[in-house]
């Protein structure tokens, strides 16, 4: 280990912004860890079936605000993709190619998710499992593909939005709230905030990559106008005070994003701004730094198995008879709470080994030993390569 360490250390280029990888670690780290406290299966009479101790515990819904790190990961998104595609510009490299390299490392995960969660599907219910019970557990995995969706799709657009000033994409949000809830209007008109409401985040961090965020006064300004925007909207407006969406709820902050959730962001942006300078001091120590580099190197595999993780254990869980409590009972009692986070070392254990299994989708073996000299973009995800 001291070793590994010491090799991620030296390969390092000495003019990367490490912090922008601590943002981004942080951001896929509180996702797993968010889904995994406010997202339950339930047995109930031989069925499957998901929950959240959200819905039965509203006073939880501080949690939601702590781990829906969402708008921290498209902020770092937009940062590194706009510095990225400046870079390619003037290497001289087509824009096909630099999107290409782009959205490789995203492709190749995806499909191997899709495709053996597919096959998993289908021999359960040839076994004669119920289709409630498949249902709920492909959506557990699936559902959360949407926000990579999205990211895809802002990452096309990088050279028509890197300039973009992130009041226009706020004030489409406003209005469409607007019209969708004070005008009844039809239920597709929410669907532009899907693309517009993570927009506001990318085009922050496409800002930060031109240096327009260096001022600690706009961090404060971000956080807290954001903060005061979203309070207001919880308790004037009447929107969710949860920033995921919860079971039985009318409307979820999250599907598709809200007026609410989108000024939540700017808080969360402008606290990733504030931290960016106690990250750099924190990430120059070598053991520091080579955990965040680890977690980057494989973000996609941890988010996208992260939740088959839990899967795993719970009905791994059934058929060895582990305790049921915080595991595949109703999330309601503060006991399922103090149960649940004696369940998370073990959901970690199990997504070790779903990395150990499926990391190599994201991160293609290295060809040669040692460490190669590391070029890149400064923020821009680093090869596996590089460590020998």
């Amino acid at each position: 280990m001291p070793d590994l360490v010491r090799r991620i250390d030296q390969a390092t280029p000495a003019d990367r912004d490490r912090a922008v990888d601590g943002l981004r670690a942080l951001a896929i780290l509180g996702v797993v860890l968010g889904h995994w406290l406010v997202t339950a299966l339930v047995v109930d009479t031989g069925t499957l079936h998901g929950d959240s101790p959200l819905r039965h515990m509203p006073e939880f819904t501080p949690v939601s605000w702590v781990f829906q790190t969402l708008a921290v990961f498209f902020f770092v998104g937009g940062q590194v993709a706009a510095g990225s595609y400046a870079s390619a510009v003037a290497r001289g490299t087509s824009y096909g190619r630099w999107l290409a390299a782009r959205l490789g490392r995203l492709v190749r995960p995806v499909t191997v998710v899709l495709v053996v969660w597919s096959t998993a599907a289908g021999g359960m219910l040839a076994a004669g499992v119920g289709q409630k019970t498949v249902w709920a557990l492909c959506k557990l995995v699936w559902s959360p593909l949407w926000f990579l969706l999205v990211f895809i799709v802002l990452s096309a657009l990088t050279p028509l939005v890197a300039r973009l000033h992130p009041l226009w994409p706020l004030a489409l949000v406003l209005n469409v709230d607007i019209v969708r809830f004070g005008f009844d209007a039809p239920g597709w008109l929410a669907s532009v905030n899907v693309i517009a409401g993570w927009l506001v985040p990318y085009c922050l961090g496409a800002a930060g990559a031109r240096g327009r965020l260096r001022s600690r006064t706009t961090g404060w300004i971000l956080l807290l106008g954001g903060a005061a925007a979203t309070v207001a909207l919880v308790l004037w407006a009447r929107y969710p005070a949860s920033m995921v969406g919860v079971p039985g709820q009318a409307v979820s902050n999250l599907d598709p994003p809200t007026l609410a959730v989108v000024t939540f962001g700017l808080a969360q942006c402008g606290a990733a701004v504030l931290l960016l300078g106690p990250l750099r001091r924190a990430l120059r120590r070598p053991a520091a730094w080579a955990a965040i580099a680890m977690v980057n190197l494989y973000a996609m595999t941890i988010y996208l198995w992260h939740q088959t993780a839990m899967i795993v254990v719970t009905v791994v869980g059934m058929a060895v008879g582990a305790p049921r409590t915080g595991s595949r009972t109703v999330p309601d009692t503060l006991t399922w709470v103090g149960a649940r986070l004696l369940w998370l070392p073990v959901f970690a254990l199990a997504l070790t080994a779903l990395w150990a299994l499926f990391r190599t989708y994201e991160q293609r073996r290295p060809t040669g030993g040692g460490v190669r000299a590391a070029g890149g973009e400064r923020g821009a995800p680093m090869s596996a390569k590089r460590y020998g």
